[in-house]
């Protein structure tokens, strides 16, 4: 349950829902699984898996929820084999080439018999809702796959006014000066890892692992005019994570101090364990999110246009498209 990634939206209006009313919400959107013929599947499961029933786990007033989506996967190559011998078989017998348009027509045909033997995979994405934080927090790899939980979230109980969370300093403006310096900011230190992009050209990358980022190598690439867009960075010793310019973390690692605070309280179940994970989880979030923003001067409260929201998710996406694997969800 410990997150991995962390994107966070600020609410805009107040979250007035109770759990148990967001439960009643969500009910009607409850996971089913993909049946013989659907392509994917989205809905709402207990947060506490099989230990639980109810849609949403509430803790020191944050309300945790977890989506599932499954789809239907089918690898390009076979479909893109099966669709060539149908073209091919159609070729000789009427002694003609087969367009673009009956290719896609075959192809579909290809999808239709094959999704009911398909392989379905699963995926859990976990969030919370943190009402006197003013936050949306979402264990999230993507823009892409955050903007879906919130969709979603936002089908079931008609209303999430959100934005992105940012700052009133431009982050990389921001980074390039602490690596600069090189001096971290409070309740900061450097990690190991960071990446520079060229302002001029964006094309032009340099990623650094393992590395000493104090190092006269990076201050001369910085000297040069490249700019930081992730950084590591080890936040009061207990967490390590890589912050990017749209302020999404990713790689987040708990501190050994921190599981140790977690297990140290008192639990006789499943149910118990999470509550006591949770709690620590987000309370140590809740202040990290604090002292992030301090850093970057403060929180941005002015409603980001719709040109930045579709921009920082563009990004985001066609990285994710980049590194996927070459197959056909359906």
């Amino acid at each position: 349950m410990w997150f991995k990634n962390l994107r966070a939206y600020r609410l805009t209006k107040e979250f007035a829902l109770t759990a148990e009313k967001l439960h009643e919400l969500l009910e009607p959107h409850a996971f089913v699984p993909c049946g013989s013929q659907d392509a994917a599947r989205y809905g709402w499961v207990p947060p506490l898996g099989r230990h639980g029933s109810e849609l949403v786990h509430a803790a020191n007033g944050y309300f945790m929820v977890c989506a599932k989506k499954q789809e239907k996967v089918i690898p390009a190559a076979v479909v893109n084999e099966k669709v060539e011998e149908l073209a091919q078989a159609i070729s000789a017998k009427e002694a003609r080439q087969v367009g673009r348009k009956e290719r896609q027509n075959l192809k579909d045909e290809v999808l239709l018999e094959m999704r009911p033997k398909a392989f379905a995979r699963s995926r859990l994405q976990y969030a919370y809702i943190a009402p006197k934080d003013g936050w949306v927090v979402l264990d999230a790899s993507s823009a892409s796959a955050a903007e879906e939980l919130l969709e979603n979230l936002r089908e079931a109980i008609s209303s999430l006014a959100v934005v992105p969370l940012s700052a009133k300093n431009l982050p990389q403006q921001t980074m390039t000066h602490w690596l600069h310096a090189p001096e971290a900011p409070a309740q900061f230190e450097f990690g190991h890892e960071c990446e520079l992009r060229d302002p001029k050209d964006s094309g032009s990358v340099i990623r650094c692992k393992n590395q000493d980022l104090c190092a006269e190598e990076i201050h001369n690439h910085l000297v040069a005019g490249m700019q930081v867009h992730k950084l590591g960075l080890t936040w009061r010793g207990g967490i390590e994570f890589l912050v990017d310019d749209q302020l999404s973390l990713k790689r987040l690692k708990f501190g050994d101090e921190l599981i140790e605070k977690s297990d140290s309280i008192d639990a006789e179940n499943a149910a118990q364990r999470f509550d006591a994970d949770f709690s620590v989880m987000t309370l140590e979030i809740s202040a990290l999110l604090n002292d992030l923003l301090s850093a970057f001067g403060g929180a941005n409260t002015e409603t980001a246009s719709v040109e930045e929201i579709v921009a920082r998710a563009s990004r985001a996406e066609a990285e994710q498209v980049a590194k996927e694997v070459e197959e056909v969800v359906f």
